[in-house]
């Protein structure tokens, strides 16, 4: 495999460079010196911004974008072999490295590299972790799936030894990194395209903690079935946390929790029998106050000082696209988020139904034709959390339509368990209905990880 020089700059093509953690290893390539220029198949914000910085963005993927000045490239995972892009720099001998393993070199760089990993909660814990090292002004170099507002972007050049990394197990990328620590939020069934099934997913888990070594710090969810198993014989110091009231001992946990009328969580941050400092949040749920434990664990234990971690958690709006408040249309709140995993849903609707409205609109786009396949009760029990449901028609992303699954199957569903959902298979469609028959006071979700988001933004253009 072609190894980086980074103290060497040179011209480098990302394939695919839109995307949130493509454009933020651009950046950081730009920030060390590097020509770099890409393409993506569509027009974005973050194009625009990438192209603001600098960078030369092509749109559509096409053998003359690879010219022979480049060095080489760097693709992802739903990048082809026959990408025209691809193929096009392997004929003229430019070597190219995949998105996991150029981010695993990066990561070599760097003495303290924190690897933020679970099935749920990456970006808001990577995110929260991010937001705690900013305010103690420990100047990290920061890479994430999701872009976060008080960096403008999915990724910082910092200059120091830290860098906070979120690490998906999709296709086993985080496999390919280097962190020093780590924190594991959650292991369930997920990617079941790639996966075989939950033990395969938990043993590619227990691999990526057999990467840290002795000094190393494994923060672990204490609720994790099986979870002596997991970390039996691991070098790395081994800490749990959790939330108090489960029945279960960990060593960092959150006691005496309350909820604002938004419900926004406050609560005691305990090391054993210590108080470290009394929490106070600004993103909703249950789920929130575990994923703000995993961050001031872990910082707790790097020796960061408390009033950071308490400043930065407090200070906490959240990252694009989880909770997000997108605006207010005559009288409608509408919030904007990634959930597309049954567990993911549950969490944000649960948090939702104590959030201040009168209904509660959850408007789905399915996520890829297998995951619909494979929960496909588990969404159905999940969305009828929902006071009234709009479903889309699947995002297909990395997937071919196999004709037998389709959101119309859900709605179905749905309808027979005596719940008020309507398929409407286009953005137009959905917007026109919304814009209809939400009334004021209501709490309009547009939920899901393709591009969903789009329907609330031209709602409140209107």
């Amino acid at each position: 495999m072609y190894e980086v020089n980074f103290n060497n700059p040179v011209p480098v093509y990302f394939i695919g460079i839109g995307g949130c953690s493509m454009s933020g290893l651009a950046e950081l390539l730009l920030s060390r010196g590097f020509s770099v220029s890409g393409s993506d198949k569509n027009h974005s914000t973050v194009c625009d911004h990438l192209e603001d910085m600098g960078i030369s963005v092509f749109y559509g993927q096409r053998a003359e974008n690879i010219t022979p000045n480049l060095k080489f490239v760097v693709y992802t995972a739903a990048i082809h072999k026959d990408n025209p892009e691809l193929t096009a720099a392997e004929k003229l001998g430019i070597p190219c490295i995949n998105r996991a393993d150029f981010l695993g070199q990066l990561m070599r760089q760097y003495k303290d590299a924190i690897g933020v990993a679970g099935t749920h909660g990456k970006t808001t814990v990577s995110s929260m972790l991010s937001m705690i090292f900013l305010e103690a002004g420990l100047d990290p170099t920061i890479s994430l799936g999701a872009v976060l507002d008080p960096i403008a972007s999915s990724a910082r050049a910092g200059h120091s030894d830290h860098f906070i990394v979120e690490s998906c197990e999709y296709t086993n990328s985080f496999l390919h990194f280097y962190p020093r620590h780590e924190i594991i939020l959650n292991i369930e069934a997920e990617h079941l395209d790639f996966f075989k099934d939950l033990e395969d997913i938990r043993h590619s888990f227990r691999l990526f903690m057999e990467k840290l070594s002795a000094g190393g710090h494994l923060v672990i969810q204490g609720d994790i079935a099986g979870l002596d198993e997991l970390t039996n014989g691991l070098c790395a110091d081994i800490t749990t946390y959790g939330l108090e009231g489960s029945g279960k001992t960990y060593d960092y946990y959150a006691a005496n929790i309350t909820y604002d009328t938004n419900d926004c969580g406050s609560y005691d941050l305990m090391h054993g029998e210590t108080l470290i400092a009394r929490i106070s949040l600004q993103v909703i749920g249950a789920h929130n106050i575990s994923n703000s434990v995993a961050a001031a664990a872990m910082a707790n234990l790097l020796g960061v000082p408390v009033p950071a971690i308490v400043s930065a958690l407090h200070n906490f709006i959240g990252a694009k696209r989880r909770f997000e408040k997108k605006g207010l249309k005559n009288g409608v709140t509408i919030v904007d988020d990634y959930a597309h995993h049954p567990s993911e849903i549950r969490a944000t609707l649960t948090a939702a139904k104590h959030y201040p409205h009168k209904t509660l609109w959850c408007v789905f786009q399915p996520h890829t034709f297998s995951r619909t396949k494979i929960f496909f009760d588990d969404f159905v029990d999940v969305l009828s959390l929902a006071d009234k449901v709009v479903l889309a028609d699947i995002y297909a992303s990395r997937e071919q339509d196999p004709g037998d699954i389709s959101s119309r199957d859900l709605a179905e569903k749905l309808q027979n368990a005596g719940k008020e959902v309507y398929y409407l298979p286009s953005f137009d469609e959905i917007e026109k209905f919304l814009l209809s028959n939400c009334t004021e006071g209501d709490l309009l979700i547009t939920m899901g990880a393709g591009d969903i988001a789009n329907v609330g933004e031209a709602i409140l253009k209107h």
